[in-house]
C-alpha cells in the first residue's frame, strides 16, 4: 500500500465510556471521506481499536456501513488514526503540565 493513503485525520474526543474514547473520520486515498469510526482502549489495557459503524435494520439485522476488506487497509487506517489520537492526547498532556488550561 502507498505512503500517505490516510490524510486529513480528525478526532472527536468523548468523554470516555465503556471503553469508548472518541470517534475520529480521515480522507481516504483523497477520494473517499471515512466518518464516524469509533476509537476503543483495548480490553486488556493495551492499546486502541477501531470499530467501524453499522446500522440496525428494522428485524434486528446488523450490518456494516463500510469496513476494510483486508488486514493491511485495516492496519493502515488504524495507524493514521491512533497516531492522530496519541499525538493529541500528549499535546493536552503537555498542556496540562505546563498549567496551560486545556483546549475543549
Amino acid at each position: 500500500m502507498k505512503e500517505n493513503l490516510i490524510t486529513e485525520v480528525s478526532i472527536y474526543p468523548l468523554k470516555p465510556k465503556n471503553g469508548l474514547i472518541c470517534f475520529a473520520s480521515c480522507l481516504y486515498d483523497n477520494k473517499l471521506s471515512l466518518n464516524s469510526m469509533a476509537i476503543y482502549t483495548r480490553p486488556n489495557g493495551n492499546g486502541y481499536r477501531v470499530v467501524y459503524p453499522s446500522k440496525i435494520l428494522p428485524n434486528g439485522k446488523e450490518i456494516n456501513i463500510f469496513y476494510p476488506v483486508n488486514r493491511e487497509s485495516a492496519e493502515t487506517i488504524r495507524t493514521a488514526i491512533v497516531g492522530k489520537f496519541e499525538e493529541l492526547a500528549e499535546k493536552v498532556k503537555g498542556e496540562t503540565r505546563d498549567g496551560q488550561k486545556c483546549p475543549r
